[in-house]
């Protein structure tokens, strides 16, 4: 089994900052991709931001402002995310995938709320 902990989460103010956290534990296979989806009230979930070996990949809404990075040794995927806007209000949610041999496995995590208002 594999657990995804996140953190980081909160209330904040327009052109604010915050930093989200995913750590994965259990038993670990070949991570394909690790990243950060949202999904907002009445809206389906969408990408946030993800990477894996073919680089970073990015909301169209999130450019210049939102930097996920990724610390290998702690299997541990971050959100950096600044100059907020009150449309990035959201539940958050970290996401992994890994594959061993022919079978692939996607976790999610319990999500994080994020709120940006005055």
């Amino acid at each position: 089994q594999v657990q995804l902990a996140e953190s980081g989460g909160g209330l904040v103010q327009p052109g604010g900052s915050l930093r989200l956290s995913c750590a994965a534990s259990g038993t670990m296979f070949i991570i394909n991709a690790m990243g950060w989806y949202r999904q907002a009230p009445g809206k389906q979930r969408e990408l946030v931001a993800v990477i894996s070996s073919g680089g970073k990949k990015y909301a169209e809404s999130v450019k210049g402002r939102f930097t996920v990075s990724r610390d290998n040794a702690k299997n541990t995927v971050y959100l950096e995310m600044d100059s907020l806007k009150p449309e990035d209000t959201a539940v958050y949610y970290c996401n992994l995938q890994m594959r061993r041999g022919t079978y692939n496995y996607d976790y999610w995590g319990q999500g994080t709320q994020v709120t940006v208002s005055s």
